[in-house]
């Protein structure tokens, strides 16, 4: 792997704690460095870190706060 690439890991703890679950990774990082990107894109998935996971939990969090008002009603 390029210094840059375990850098890049050693500075994200998520994208690093994710290497370890996921240690098929060492392997294509070590033939590819250049897909560092999709691993970050497969770590947002799962950890649900997208902007249409993070619009899904305000859009949960509002109707419960709506929910909780309307019980207070």
């Amino acid at each position: 792997m390029i210094n840059e690439t375990i850098i890049k890991i050693r500075e994200n703890p998520l994208l690093y704690q994710y290497l370890k679950y996921h240690s098929y990774w060492y392997k294509i990082l070590l033939r590819d460095s250049t897909r560092i990107n999709e691993m970050i894109l497969k770590m947002k998935e799962e950890y649900k870190l997208t902007a249409k996971d993070k619009i899904d939990m305000v859009s949960k969090r509002i109707s419960m706060i709506r929910n909780l008002l309307e019980v207070f009603r």
